[in-house]
């Protein structure tokens, strides 16, 4: 199907959002009316390593005091060189995900070139500021984003708040109910020119230590076998990370917590 023509003053040009609302397409993506019980999605984090950005999210969406969900994605690529993790109302959060990736899309097909960095962080914090009335009314949603910037090379962190106020972060960020408690951790763990493995393995510690001291978050299921999503960005592209090596980590992560409980209690009974 082809695009529509316009007349020049207006032209939506490269916005994928003003060309359904110029031709009324009915198949807008929308925000689906609330029910009374709301899934939350809960925490997401993201930190700069040497060569790019990691990407974490836990697999836990609650419902009120109930377990919704426990093996929600929240980590997304937006496009090859981004990602977006999504905290607050999952319903409307996925959606503005989805719209988001159509959008970055459309610009380039339009374009012919990719949007830069923080075009992208702007095209999502208009949306997130468009979504400000559900705010209002209890369905918050607050991204994270991150990519690797290829005219600058590096990895670089956005932030956002609920009325679309967005925020480019230096080294780390975490939002969510456990944000607070990943921050701190990561906080205490990172440093400049961290490898890819040694911030895959931070982003675990960190996540791992929110869901010790946060309900809403999800921790690694051993028993089912869920395990938080860990991605990577870097100058190749979207990555990520294979089950097996963040069940790895985690596993390895429950070992030396094992042995330091062991050592303590042994020190206690001397």
């Amino acid at each position: 199907m082809a695009l529509p023509l316009f007349p020049l003053p207006d032209d939506p040009g490269p916005d994928f959002a003003s060309l359904l609302a110029r031709t009324n397409t009915a198949a807008v993506p929308t925000m689906r009316e609330t029910e009374l019980t709301i899934r939350h999605s809960t925490t997401v984090v993201a930190l700069r390593f040497a060569d790019g950005v990691v990407m974490a999210g836990d697999r836990r969406a609650t419902e009120g005091h109930s377990i919704a969900h426990r093996a929600m994605e929240k980590v997304f690529p937006a496009d090859r060189h981004s990602a977006v993790a999504i905290a607050g109302a999952a319903g409307p959060a996925v959606e503005m995900v989805r719209l988001f990736q159509v959008q970055l899309e459309h610009y380039e097909k339009v374009e012919g070139v990719a949007l830069s960095l923080e075009g992208k962080a702007n095209q999502l914090a208009q949306m997130v500021r468009a979504h400000l009335p559900y705010a209002m009314q209890g369905l918050a949603v607050v991204p994270l984003f991150c990519g690797y910037d290829l005219a600058r090379g590096i990895g670089r962190i956005f932030t956002y708040d609920v009325t679309g106020g967005h925020y480019e972060e230096a080294d780390f960020q975490a939002t969510g109910s456990g944000g607070r408690d990943a921050r701190t951790t990561i906080k205490l763990g990172f440093r400049d020119g961290l490898t890819r493995d040694e911030g895959i393995e931070l982003a675990v510690e960190a996540l791992y230590e929110a869901a010790d001291e946060d309900a809403a978050t999800g921790g690694p299921d051993l028993v089912r076998g869920i395990y938080p999503l860990v991605a990577v960005v870097d100058e190749t592209g979207y990555a990520r990370a294979e089950e097996a090596e963040v069940a790895e980590r985690f596993n390895a992560l429950i070992e030396r917590r094992r042995a330091e409980r062991a050592v303590g209690g042994r020190g206690e009974h001397q």
